[in-house]
């Protein structure tokens, strides 16, 4: 066996018996849901923590397990429902495909690649992981915690790069062939990286990959990060539009004289800000000197 196979096999074999018990690896959540419910928790887990997602998931497929239920929805119940989950444009983008599978796809989330990628919100991560971990085709699937452990594994890096459109060669050059193995080394890598080669404080005591991961083996070098830094929440505009949204939805009939939404904010300039963005992304409207949540 190959220095690269026993690598894939030790990783396989590391994920079958420590992967984390989620919603959507369970069999049930795949015959229930099919790839809408693959597609709706990718669309959550976005930049969103899975012990945040999973209760509201669990919550939004409940009132909406098929593309077509959510398609009746308004933009209003859509971002009501969205709740805290941040970054509330992917619940608008996310009716949005919905709306487009009904009217294109007769109701079934599309398994092709680039149909994927014509829908709404979904970008290269998104239409693979669908297409994947769903239908269990062959494709590389590169998120953050991939990109890590290639860095550190193969390349011998603290830190992975800025995304890039390589990401997904490189990816591919480790897949295994057969179809099967290649699903399940797609999500182990993406695993690993969430538990074991985390960002911050790897546990390479743990790893499986240790005896034959690059940095670790060069001593754990920093080698820099030049990533982009997510900007401070606290005192942020995301703060405040988060809070202008929080109001609209727990008003009565999601509707506040606009002079009274959060009308305590430190800073009204940043929060007419806030308002003034929210409009232009679609995500509240104003008529007759109230604001209010889309119809």
């Amino acid at each position: 066996m190959s220095p690269a196979a026993e690598w894939r096999r030790t990783l396989v074999e590391w994920y079958a018996g420590s992967a984390r018990d989620l919603p959507w690896r369970r069999a049930e959540f795949s015959v229930r849901y099919g790839a809408w419910g693959t597609l709706v928790s990718e669309f959550m887990l976005q930049q969103t923590p899975v012990n945040r997602v999973i209760p509201h998931l669990e919550a939004w497929l409940h009132r909406w397990p098929t593309p077509a239920a959510m398609a009746r929805a308004t933009p209003a119940e859509v971002v009501h429902q969205w709740a805290n989950l941040g970054y509330p444009r992917r619940a608008l983008w996310l009716h949005r495909a919905a709306i487009e599978i009904v009217e294109r796809h007769g109701g079934i989330v599309p398994r092709d690649v680039p149909a994927l990628l014509a829908l709404s919100g979904i970008g290269e991560y998104t239409a693979r992981a669908v297409a994947v971990f769903h239908y269990g085709d062959r494709h590389p699937v590169v998120d953050t915690n991939t990109r890590r452990v290639i860095a550190r594994a193969v390349d011998g890096r603290s830190q992975p790069g800025p995304p890039a459109k390589h990401d997904l060669t490189r990816m591919s050059e480790l897949l295994p062939d057969p179809v099967a193995e290649s699903a399940v080394f797609n999500a182990a890598m993406m695993e690993l990286g969430a538990v074991i080669c985390t960002a911050r404080t790897p546990r390479c005591d743990a790893c499986p990959l240790a005896s034959a991961c690059a940095w670790l083996a060069a001593g754990r070098p920093d080698t820099g990060d030049t990533r982009r830094r997510q900007a401070r929440f606290e005192g942020s505009d995301r703060q405040a539009r988060g809070a202008v949204l929080r109001s609209l939805r727990e008003a009565p009939g999601h509707t506040i004289p606009a002079a009274e939404v959060v009308a305590d904010w430190p800073d009204a300039a940043q929060r007419d800000r806030a308002i003034d963005s929210l409009i232009v992304d679609g995500l509240i409207e104003a008529a007759g000197g109230v604001l209010l949540l889309p119809r």
